[in-house]
């Protein structure tokens, strides 16, 4: 027998840690971005926008030290699923960068943008809705490949009994709501609920369960 309950306790507190960076990020990023005059928010609101991509930069780091955390269990139960889950969290991590040099390269743009005439002003306005379109698009590669990722944990969560089934079958029903989410965003249909909210709540209650109990211990085969 070997018990996981100190790597658990650690792989809780990241999933903590990552929710809180993920949602102060968004909720300093999402309103400057959104702004019909973005550009003159982006250089009213340089310093929030940084503190924003730095949060998000911490929540993708966050979820590399789960799978490296992880990978080693998963492996007892499918080494091609943890070699995949591993992948994914790789690949959701570079979306994640590319997403973070859209509003970065703003700042840039929005400096610019204000020491130009009018004539020259519109070339820096299509040069921001492209930065725009670029970190709309990294963002859904990056959905994409965490709720593939997720949908690995959970199902091997659930074999391995690691955690309460519960919460193991919450995630596997919440990862491809996760995927619809990122379809209707794509299509620009609105479902007036975001189905990410699902697997969020459920990444706060597994992170709580683990920094209280841990893994549960399995048997070394």
């Amino acid at each position: 027998m070997y018990t996981n309950k100190s790597r658990g306790r650690i792989v809780g507190m990241l999933f903590l840690t990552l929710m809180i960076a993920y949602t102060i990020g968004a909720l300093l990023i999402d309103p400057i971005l959104n702004s019909p005059n973005y550009l003159n928010e982006i250089s009213e609101s340089k310093n929030k926008l940084l503190i924003g991509v730095f949060l998000e930069l911490i929540n993708g780091v966050a979820y590399l030290g789960i799978a490296v955390l992880v990978y080693p269990i998963i492996k007892k139960f499918n080494e091609s699923l943890a070699i995949l889950y591993v992948g994914f969290r790789i690949i959701e991590f570079a979306m994640q960068m590319v997403s973070n040099m859209s509003p970065l390269l703003l700042i840039t743009v929005s400096q610019h943008y204000f020491l130009t005439d009018m004539q020259e002003s519109s070339l820096f306005q299509s040069l921001g809705s492209v930065l725009l379109t670029l970190r709309f698009w990294a963002n859904q590669m990056v959905f994409i490949t965490y709720s593939l990722g997720a949908f690995i944990f959970y199902y091997s969560t659930y074999h391995l009994k690691l955690i309460p089934r519960f919460l193991s079958i919450w995630g596997l029903i919440g990862a491809p709501l996760v995927l619809v989410n990122v379809f209707f965003d794509s299509v620009d249909l609105s479902l007036g609920i975001d189905l990410g909210l699902i697997m969020g709540l459920n990444e706060i209650v597994l992170g709580i369960w683990l920094i209280i109990k841990g893994f549960k211990t399995i048997e070394s085969k």
